[in-house]
Parts: C-alpha cells; sequence; structure tokens
C-alpha cells in the first residue's frame, strides 16, 4: 500500500516527441512530405497554456545536393509554424496557421491537429537534379523563442520545454 502511495505522488515524466512516420515523396508535384509526431504536452507546458500564453511549434526542412567539390548545396527550405493558444471565456483550443484559425472543445484534438502534415511541398521538381543524390535535414519543435520575454528567462535549462525531434534521410 505504501508503495503505491509513493508511486502516485511521484511526478510524472512525459515521453519525449518521436516521429510516427515520415514520408518523402519525389514526383510531379516536386518533393513532398508527410509525417505524424507523437508527443504529449508536459506540465509545465499546459500550465502556461491554460495561464493565456500560445504555444509555438515549427517544422522545418532544409534540402540539400550532395557536392563532392564543395559544401553540399542548398536547394530548397521550408518553415511551418502553428500556434496554440487556450481561449478562457469559451473554453476552447485555437490553433492558428497562416491565416487559418481552427477552435477545438478539448487539448487532445488541438494537438492531433499539430501532429499530423501530409503532403508538405517542400520543393518543385526544377530544383531537384534528376541524376543528383539528395537529402532532407528536418527538425519539428516547440518553439519557445516566440513565448513573452520574461518566460524565456525562466526555461532555459528546463527539460519541460525542449521537445524535439530531428530527422535526417537521403532521397
Amino acid at each position: 500500500m505504501a508503495l503505491l502511495l509513493v508511486l502516485a505522488q511521484a511526478p510524472l515524466r512525459a515521453e519525449p516527441m518521436e516521429l510516427e512516420s515520415f514520408e518523402l515523396v519525389r514526383g510531379d508535384d516536386g518533393v513532398l512530405l508527410s509525417f505524424s509526431a507523437q508527443f504529449e504536452l508536459p506540465r509545465a507546458v499546459e500550465d502556461a497554456l491554460l495561464k493565456g500564453v500560445p504555444v509555438y511549434f515549427v517544422a522545418e526542412a532544409e534540402l540539400y545536393r550532395d557536392r563532392w567539390y564543395w559544401r553540399d548545396k542548398q536547394v530548397a527550405t521550408a518553415t511551418r509554424t502553428w500556434r496554440l493558444a487556450f481561449q478562457p471565456l469559451t473554453r476552447k483550443y485555437r490553433v492558428t496557421f497562416g491565416g487559418l484559425h481552427q477552435s477545438y472543445d478539448n487539448l487532445f484534438d488541438a494537438l492531433a491537429s499539430l501532429r499530423r502534415v501530409v503532403n508538405w511541398r517542400l520543393a518543385d521538381q526544377s530544383q531537384i537534379d534528376e541524376d543528383g543524390h539528395h537529402y532532407i535535414e528536418f527538425s519539428y519543435r516547440l518553439d519557445t523563442s516566440q513565448l513573452p520575454r520574461p518566460m524565456q528567462i525562466g526555461i532555459g535549462g528546463q527539460a519541460d520545454w525542449s521537445l524535439k525531434v530531428e530527422r535526417f534521410k537521403r532521397f
């Protein structure tokens, strides 16, 4: 009984962010990326969100072409940013991407819209050489640089605020 009490009081550690799927397709439309990330918000991030602080998620992809004689050539770069905010008056979560907004009744549904991207165009076909060897450097992370300045000072070394996953893939 005492062991159960101790385990119940132990802080739960959030699982790190990981990619469930990562698919790069090279076709007539260019290079398309689809990915699905798996993560849960740490308690500190969720508390800040419930207090009205919006959090930002950023996906960055850089395409390179191999060159034997010099540094690899950067062919294309693409970035996507999502803003997740809690609206206390309506008790809804709001996800903003570009100029589009979507409201959700709970955090689970709001995070589901952030976790998956399908057919994101990274480069046109004209930017990719048919005979060249290319690779992608991809990262998806919680962007703490867009938080209010006072919060940035306090979260510098906290592991709860460092949600990030990176991937390198040749194609």
